[in-house]
């Protein structure tokens, strides 16, 4: 009899909340795939239809916005992230800026997505600051309809709520996914190591 250790050893009840936009989706701690591996994601739409949509917030890539948008004259280095494998050709941010950026939307409290770019471009390249304020992310990553709902009830995603918005921008990417597994409770403490 082979035993499927993956499912076994992540079989705790991550049941809470359903998905929303604003929350964080934490992946379980033997996915595979490399773009989700160890992942912390918000979700930046969700559709009653259950399509959604979020950004992956800790992976780095070895890009910089100054190359990535030429109208970025910074001088010190911004880091992008994956967002993840779909629409990689294609920049997300997001930001606190709220009105600072026209036609940003919110997403949760306090915290937005988009709006007008060369408003962007202009605030960073003023040298106002950007950790904490502003991140950036090359694609997104997208769900079809249902597809989410059944990852989470397949206990492949945990759905928490947003930390404190400064806390998503500014927390570095390689101990994220570990503090928002602490988020989740005592219980999880094993899965984090």
């Amino acid at each position: 009899m082979m035993i499927d250790y993956d499912s076994s050893l992540f079989n705790i009840d991550i049941s809470g909340l359903p998905p929303c936009e604003g929350a964080l989706l934490v992946s379980e701690p033997f996915l595979r795939d490399e773009y989700f591996r160890h992942s912390v994601i918000t979700l930046i739409e969700y559709a009653q239809a259950g399509t959604a949509m979020g950004l992956i917030l800790n992976h780095p890539i070895q890009f910089t916005l100054q190359e990535l948008v030429p109208a970025v004259s910074l001088a010190s280095p911004v880091e992008v992230r994956c967002g993840g494998p779909m629409s990689d050709d294609r920049l997300y941010y997001i930001h606190t800026l709220g009105d600072i950026i026209p036609h940003s939307r919110p997403i949760g409290p306090g915290i937005y997505i988009g709006g007008d770019f060369d408003s962007v471009v202009s605030y960073v390249n003023s040298g106002y600051p950007l950790d904490g304020c502003i991140s950036f992310f090359l694609g997104y990553s997208g769900w079809s309809p249902g597809q989410l709902d059944e990852e989470v009830a397949n206990r492949v995603w945990a759905v928490v709520p947003p930390p404190d918005t400064h806390e998503i921008l500014c927390m570095p990417a390689s101990s994220m996914w570990h503090s928002q597994v602490r988020r989740l409770g005592p219980k999880y403490r094993g899965c984090a190591n």
